[in-house]
């Protein structure tokens, strides 16, 4: 795939759509691609689909036309999913993905398949936002796409810290701020700002976190009661996981949380010793060499002790 105007040659009406609880890079990838088409592709009739995000994202234009929930019985051309690994991971599209005549995945996950007819997948990319922009034309790019596009790379490289930085996204993302986006709000208001319920929510966890194979491997989980004493929910805890690894001696940080009764999501972070990937997928997941994720049956204690396990195996 050379750039997008090969994927919507004929295309009438477009659906796009990122993953479950989406994150800074799925919202910013699917909103860049949405405004994208309504700015050059007036032909095209175009939705985009996502759960409730949170409202740290609130700087992007036109969130409210977001659509929650499939249409009964809507039939698209095309159906474009972004930042999406796995089948398992489609969010409210799940439906009309199924139904619709051709789709394609534009993605980074190195653990990505090729979950659609045409797949478009950049494993060293930082995000899909990275891989989003290089099929874009930069002349056709508006400033709210702008905006977007950086919001979802500065979310998926950690503010340019993690080891998915290059600097081919270095380039990218100066190019972006070139066109005069509010770039220093964008990683204050979205990233970096926590409410307080948040804040508690941290502490609470990082004070009941405990230490694994001498100190090398950092854990903790949160229950449904724990959410609800401090009034969050899983779109809240973005964060936690990453304070958790920066713990000093630490090679890899695990982290629960309930989805359901005995049903916990995962997440994982190395700090480049293990391959938390290969952990995820052992386990049903996905996701990169130094961040992954999977969701696991089980006590929080049984399923601890797995993950613990398998990072054990990673780091012998």
């Amino acid at each position: 795939m050379k750039k997008l105007d090969e994927i919507l040659k004929g295309v009438k009406s477009a659906a796009i759509a990122g993953h479950v609880n989406p994150d800074g890079d799925c919202v910013g990838s699917c909103m860049a691609l949405y405004y994208y088409l309504a700015d050059n592709y007036k032909e095209i009739h175009a939705d985009v689909y996502l759960e409730e995000m949170r409202p740290v994202f609130g700087h992007l234009e036109r969130l409210d036309e977001i659509k929650k929930e499939a249409d009964p019985g809507k039939k698209y051309d095309l159906v474009i999913l972004l930042d999406v690994s796995s089948l398992d991971r489609i969010g409210v599209a799940g439906d009309i993905f199924e139904t619709a005549d051709r789709t394609v995945c534009i993605d980074h996950h190195i653990t990505n398949p090729g979950i659609a007819m045409v797949n478009h997948i950049v494993p060293d990319a930082s995000s899909a936002c990275e891989v989003l922009f290089d099929l874009m034309e930069k002349e056709r790019i508006s400033k709210a796409a702008a905006s977007a596009l950086y919001t979802g790379i500065v979310h998926d490289c950690g503010v340019f810290q993690y080891s998915n930085t290059s600097s081919k996204t270095m380039e990218t993302a100066g190019w972006l701020m070139d066109q005069g986006i509010p770039f220093t709000r964008i990683i204050e208001d979205s990233f970096f700002k926590k409410s307080y319920n948040q804040n508690r929510m941290m502490g609470y966890v990082l004070m009941n976190s405990s230490l694994y194979l001498e100190g090398r491997c950092i854990g903790a989980s949160v229950t449904k009661e724990d959410m609800e004493r401090f009034g969050t929910q899983a779109r809240d805890l973005d964060g936690i996981i990453n304070q958790m690894r920066l713990t000093e001696g630490v090679e890899a940080a695990l982290f629960l949380y309930a989805l359901d009764e005995n049903r916990y999501k995962v997440s994982m972070r190395s700090n480049g010793k293990a391959d938390v990937s290969a952990i995820a997928m052992s386990f049903g997941g996905g996701g990169h060499f130094m961040a992954a994720g999977c969701t696991l049956d089980g006590t929080p204690e049984e399923i601890m002790k797995k993950l613990v396990d398998a990072v054990k195996q990673q780091l012998n």
